[in-house]
């Protein structure tokens, strides 16, 4: 173990510290210039900052260092989530910015190969896509044309691990999507929400419970519009466009506090200037329904 952590020590010497990086410290450092003692306070702040952006670039560099970190005891569990790769162009007019997550230190290798497998067949498909949107419009006398894919972990302990990864898209006008991804650690399970419950009343339990919720929302903030049945204005839309209920597979994560959330695209249930919408559901409204309380409390 000696020798291995002198090696990665010699090559995290070697990995070259990124141009900008005096201006990420001064930016974080500027956050903090009302405080007292600001001499003292910011040779403490300013080491911490620059180790963690220092570690930050070299865990998405150098794929051989953020490998070798899971080898070492402690800091191999902070690891979870890191950029594998990413797709740039940067043109006039056009630019993708795609970053590939790459999950790691699963116990199940086999559900860890496939989740990054997944990841980067669908950042591969997105980048051609929009090559061939791109030539087109080329072809076609020129345009506007944007991707900006990327993805947070939403939840990581000891039992859960909820991944959101965001593709926004712009040309005429913008639209977001969002995919989630949430393991049971513990069991090596990729949970879905016919696996959260004991039948499929949960389908129309959390429609009510969110249409409930939405009608709350606009009573408080008349800025804050739903596609649902019986509010002001939604008389001309079809069938189709009002929201009734969730799919049976609706997107969904779970977060820190073990609640479920329930999450739209944007469009999907309320006007694009809305955005993404999510609700949380209080677990007490879908309590009897779960097969149990080891994911949601």
């Amino acid at each position: 173990m000696d020798k291995r952590l002198e090696e990665l020590r010699k090559e995290y010497k070697n990995i070259p510290i990124p141009e900008n990086l005096d201006d990420v410290v001064q930016q974080a450092l500027g956050k903090h210039t009302k405080r007292k003692n600001p001499v003292r306070r910011y040779k403490g702040i300013a080491g911490l900052i620059a180790a963690a952006a220092i570690f930050a670039f070299s865990v998405n560099v150098s794929p051989t260092f953020a490998k070798s970190l899971s080898d070492i005891p402690v800091v191999g569990s902070i690891v979870k989530v890191i950029t594998f790769t990413e797709f740039n162009i940067t043109e006039k007019d056009y630019d993708a910015k795609i970053k590939v997550p790459n999950v790691s230190n699963l116990e199940d290798k086999q559900l860890e190969s496939s989740l990054n497998k997944k990841y980067l067949a669908e950042n591969k498909a997105l980048f051609n896509d929009f090559t061939k949107e791109m030539e087109k419009l080329k072809k076609a006398g020129g345009g506007h044309l944007a991707v900006d894919s990327s993805y947070e972990v939403k939840t990581d302990d000891e039992r859960i691990l909820s991944i959101a990864r965001y593709v926004l898209t712009t040309q005429a006008s913008s639209a977001t999507t969002i995919k989630y991804d949430t393991i049971d650690k513990k069991e090596h399970v990729l949970l879905t929400l016919p696996i959260l419950f004991r039948s499929n009343d949960y389908i129309n339990i959390i429609s009510k419970n969110i249409k409930d919720q939405m009608t709350e929302q606009m009573k408080k903030d008349p800025n804050k519009i739903y596609w649902i049945s019986g509010v002001p204005g939604n008389e001309d839309l079809s069938p189709d466009e009002l929201f009734n209920k969730i799919s049976a597979n609706q997107n969904f994560y779970i977060n820190k506090e073990h609640k479920l959330v329930i999450s739209f695209d944007e469009y999907e249930v309320a006007p694009g200037y809305m955005g993404a919408v999510e609700f949380v559901i209080p677990t007490k409204v879908i309590a009897k329904d779960l097969v149990g309380d080891d994911y949601i409390r």
